[in-house]
């Protein structure tokens, strides 16, 4: 799936969540089931994040200007925020509609055809989560992987209602479906809270991790044969954007020319081996 881009990640994901709202609105209708009706609000969260986020990834991609030099990659941190805030307000209505029901139970409908419809379009969540993932680590995309950790709660959301639903069915006991929905709604919740974290988390200039922090410091050490070293590493995390600067130590004799060259070669090599645009000061030993 590295063909894609994440742009044509989220419109494939924009595409799944208009099929998954008809099918489990569609559940709903047939079942009177509450617990189906919380897992199409969470499809409706599903749309409008992945049509956030398609505008912020794009807008991330925007290379950078006079008043943004470091580029626009926070941008995805937004989206992540956004899609958080849509689960709380999801949270709110499903608990309500839990609420209420629980205090006038009602007897279910059909659940054969809507929970054929509601599997069908747990599957559909399942798969592209899975395409999401894929270039959301490709492409770095802080975006793209929390839409497909929203859809992976989905599924599992979806598996545990539709086990809910059948046992409510079968065994008459009414009450049961709306303190599924309510059960639904507190882990939708969580998964909301965790996507805020993470995108506040970003905002605040983290670091890369020490994955990435290791394969900047091979290339930098595959230069020690030039009679250089190096120290003071940092870098920071900007979306799917990697920055880093380091203090790159020169015998004092040599020329300013050659220690430019050098830290040009550093620059070039890590940002090709890497992805992380290095900014190098020199030094010398």
């Amino acid at each position: 799936m590295r063909t894609l881009t994440p742009q044509q990640a989220l419109l494939l994901s924009l595409a799944a969540a208009v099929s998954t709202i008809g099918m489990k609105t569609a559940a709903w209708w047939l079942t009177g089931s509450v617990g189906y009706l919380s897992d199409a609000l969470e499809s409706l969260v599903n749309l409008a994040g992945a049509g956030f986020a398609l505008v912020m990834v794009s807008y991330a991609q925007e290379p950078a200007d006079s008043r943004h030099p470091y580029g626009h990659g926070k941008a995805e941190y937004f989206s992540a925020a956004f899609e958080g805030g849509l689960i709380f307000l999801a949270s709110v209505a499903i608990l309500y509609t839990a609420g209420e029901r629980l205090l006038n139970p009602q007897p279910l409908g059909e659940l054969g055809i809507g929970t054929a419809l509601s599997v069908g379009a747990s599957l559909i969540n399942f798969l592209v989560a899975r395409v999401l993932f894929q270039v959301g680590k490709a492409n770095r995309s802080v975006a793209l992987e929390a839409d497909a950790r929203h859809l992976m709660t989905d599924v599992w959301t979806t598996a545990g209602v539709v086990i809910g639903v059948a046992i409510a069915g079968f065994t008459g006991l009414t009450w049961l479906d709306p303190v599924i929905a309510a059960a639904v709604a507190l882990n939708i919740l969580r998964e909301g809270w965790q996507l805020m974290h993470r995108s506040v988390d970003g905002l605040m200039d983290g670091a890369q991790s020490e994955e990435e922090i290791a394969a900047i410091e091979t290339v930098l050490q595959s230069f020690a044969a030039e009679g250089c070293r190096h120290a003071n590493l940092t870098t920071r995390v900007a979306g799917a954007q990697r920055f880093a600067e380091v203090d790159i130590r020169v015998p004092g004799d040599w020329s300013v020319t050659r220690a430019h060259a050098l830290a040009d070669a550093v620059e070039r090599m890590v940002e090709q081996q890497t992805r992380t645009r290095l900014k190098t000061h020199i030094e010398p030993i």
